[in-house]
């Protein structure tokens, strides 16, 4: 599967030696967004080619839905010949993403100023689990670990009575989004400069800055003139409401919201109450006023509350569940669900891509790849012979499931 390719990032080619999720979520999208993807991985491959249901060995799930618009390059780069190798192709690349260590990258002698020394112009971009110049600089650091150190762990103690961790990777999806972002300003700043560079990517103080922005709160403050932690978001009354048949989500926000909504309720003298009449009393009160909200919504079907709801222009959803989002009215009529023939793999479906580009919008132009599945053809793009090529494969060196 090969499609034209229009995206903003075509003519960038990106070595992608990532694995799990959040380096190759990041590297997808590049790829997403036109760029020249080589996902680079050693004899085991990347762990997610076993992570959930499957068709055949390799490709599960997970992999499959972080890995698309790529090409496969398996090489042992503990190998000199395998180093060497991977050397030349990064001589042709305008961007290296890995998500390895600091002492396991120095080990495979991989460092930025190895990395810049065949290639001044790269843009090198590690992604690593804590900044490099703290204490946890060799820290270990997987999504659960960091959702624990950055504090999210923490405050979910407030909805669940105890700490915990929420049930998406999001360490992992937020700091890929940082890092797709670090990287496009690299590669914009050696357009206008013409200087490569290396951009560092800390999970942990990622999460902890994405946290604590609203959370930070009397915090921002020295001395604090406050507590931290944000009120609204942290009220135990804070979920979703109990119809009298199901249950959705509701936020009157502003005055005006909430001044329908308790006419609305029959109730217009709510606010009037000194604890709802503004902004600034409704923060203070928030429990209080979240409760208030839950008893009301009790009296009436989600059916007519939502069509009352969205007449009055307050913000209120249905609560779908992963499985309802394949079936979602708003998502089929924007086509965001795609389907494709792989190769090995038979039907899939996917998410599509949700940002629109009116002159160079992204598209799937690839499937993910076999374990090594493109090894040749890249090996013979960057001018490695054939004979050398078949030499590498016969020593395990370069390597493949296909």
């Amino acid at each position: 599967m090969s499609k034209p390719n229009h995206g903003p990032l075509t003519g960038v080619r990106v070595a992608d030696l990532t694995s799990v999720l959040l380096g190759p979520y990041a590297a997808q999208i590049l790829g997403d967004m036109g760029a020249d993807v080589i996902k680079i991985e050693g004899p085991e491959g990347d762990t997610t080619r076993d992570l959930g249901p499957r068709r055949s060995p390799g490709m599960a799930a997970v992999y499959l839905n972080a890995n698309r618009n790529k090409r496969a390059l398996g090489i042992d780069l503990k190998s000199e010949e395998g180093r060497a190798a991977f050397l030349k192709l990064l001589e042709t690349v305008d961007v290296f993403l890995h998500n390895m260590r600091p002492t396991a990258i120095k080990r495979l002698r991989l460092t930025y100023e190895d990395v810049k020394a065949v290639n001044p112009n790269i843009i090198y971009c590690g992604a690593y689990g804590f900044g490099q110049d703290g204490p946890y600089a060799n820290k270990p650091a997987y999504d659960d670990m960091i959702q624990g150190v950055s504090g999210l762990a923490a405050t979910q103690s407030t909805l669940m009575g105890r700490p915990g961790y929420m049930p998406t990777v999001i360490a992992d999806k937020a700091t890929a989004l940082t890092a797709v972002y670090s990287m496009t300003m690299a590669l914009y700043h050696r357009e206008r400069t013409g200087e490569g560079q290396e951009v560092k990517i800390p999970m942990f103080e990622t999460m902890v800055q994405f946290h604590m922005l609203e959370h930070l709160y009397g915090g921002n403050f020295d001395p604090p003139i406050g507590s931290v932690g944000y009120p609204r978001a942290i009220s135990p009354n804070r979920h979703p409401y109990k119809t009298k048949d199901g249950m959705i989500g509701v936020l009157p926000y502003v005055d005006k919201h909430w001044r329908a909504f308790f006419d609305m309720a029959g109730q217009p003298e709510l606010m009037q109450d000194p604890r709802f009449c503004n902004i600034e009393a409704r923060l203070d009160n928030i429990d209080a006023l979240y409760e208030v909200l839950g008893d009301i919504i009790k009296t009436r079907t989600s059916a007519e509350w939502l069509a009352d709801l969205d007449a009055a222009s307050i913000p209120a959803v249905p609560i779908n569940s992963p499985e309802d989002l394949l079936e979602d009215e708003h998502l089929k009529s924007v086509n965001f669900w795609k389907t494709m023939d792989h190769p090995s793999e038979g039907k899939l479906v996917y998410p599509g891509i949700h940002t629109e580009f009116s002159a160079s919008p992204g598209d799937v132009r690839r499937h993910a790849p076999r374990h090594g599945e493109h090894n040749r053809e890249i090996l013979q793009e960057i001018g490695i012979s054939d004979a050398e090529i078949d030499s590498l494969t016969s020593s395990g060196i370069l390597c493949s499931k296909t």
